[in-house]
């Protein structure tokens, strides 16, 4: 936004509106240019990854070459990095009121018409005319699909939202909101999202697995769609996350324990040490005031240590 020095207006009212929209400005292109750096950090990490590879593959030694299943574990972490990133990016711009430009490359397909399709009907409360209180009509509907998914069956989740006019007046077209979606413009369900993050964590099924899975079934999405949902489900996850922490850490008894697990290393040839802690609160058996909980953080290394407690908490405890 260009401002004439030389010409600014006497009214305070417009030089504070003038501050605001220039303020404004510069927020929404600080957003966009760390966006950017972001999405350019990503690359590079994967462009490193990929030249470590195979310079391993053709130079090094059998014991440190890098499989190809490694491979494909540290680029889905890179890209669910930047589809968390990308899920913030878009709160913060629907709380202005604004949508981004450019969209990522996204797998919006046609979905297989062999998958069985049920339909979810979301309608209006009233069919009387809002401006002149007539009959309405159906006068057609939207109807939008998403894949969804049941134990070993695909399905295809169709939402119809049908479209009512006022013959009396010509200007009034009424059809109710569409639903919120957990990824924006995708074509997943929850249920689906849900069967992912399952799979990926709790049966520790990467990502490429599971698209060879879908694969067999007619459905083809790449591993990058896969992490894009990983990665903004994570991000809508986390403020469930930190709750649990938080209320665990600062209770005034709390019961902690860690555990080691190997981890992945890829270009070592052989895992390195985490650690994992729980934390869990029960003060059930002596009629406490606080709920049950137990929450686990990950850290990094073999001297991982855990996450500091809130002031005037007692000392710790640990279960043996």
């Amino acid at each position: 936004m260009q401002i004439d020095l030389a010409a600014l207006p006497d009214d305070p009212a417009t030089l504070q509106q003038m501050l605001r929209d220039v303020v404004s400005a510069a927020e929404r292109q600080q957003t966009t240019l760390q966006h950017a750096m972001q999405q350019r950090d990503a690359e590079i990490d994967k462009l490193q990854l990929l030249i470590k590879r195979l310079l391993r593959q053709q130079f090094g030694r059998r014991s440190e070459q890098l499989s190809a299943d490694q491979l494909q574990l540290a680029l889905e972490d890179l890209e669910q990095t930047v589809a968390a990133h990308e899920a913030a990016q878009d709160a913060a711009e629907n709380k202005q009121r604004q949508r981004r430009e450019t969209r990522p490359n996204r797998n919006h397909g046609a979905l297989p018409s062999h998958l069985p399709r049920y339909e979810v009907l979301i309608d209006v409360e009233h069919r009387d005319c809002p401006c002149c209180g007539g009959a309405m009509h159906t006068i057609g509907e939207l109807r939008s699909e998403q894949l969804d998914i049941v134990p070993a069956q695909l399905r295809v989740r169709v939402t119809r939202r049908p479209r009512y006019a006022c013959r009396t007046c010509e200007g009034a077209v009424v059809v109710a909101p569409a639903p919120e979606r957990p990824i924006d413009g995708g074509m997943a369900t929850e249920a689906l999202v849900a069967h992912v993050l399952v799979s990926k964590f709790c049966d520790s099924l990467p990502l490429y697995r599971q698209s060879q899975m879908l694969a067999r079934q007619g459905v083809t999405l790449e591993r990058s769609t896969l992490s894009n949902w990983v990665g903004r489900a994570c991000w809508w996850l986390t403020p469930l996350y930190d709750l649990f922490v938080s209320t665990a850490l600062s209770a005034p008894k709390l019961f902690a324990d860690d555990t080691t697990l190997p981890v992945l290393d890829p270009g070592r040839g052989r895992t390195k040490t985490g650690r994992i802690w729980c934390y869990a609160v029960d003060d059930r058996p002596w009629a406490g005031p606080t709920h049950p909980v137990a929450a686990y953080v990950y850290a990094r290394g073999p001297q991982g240590q855990p996450p500091r407690r809130a002031p005037g908490s007692l000392p710790w405890r640990a279960s043996g």
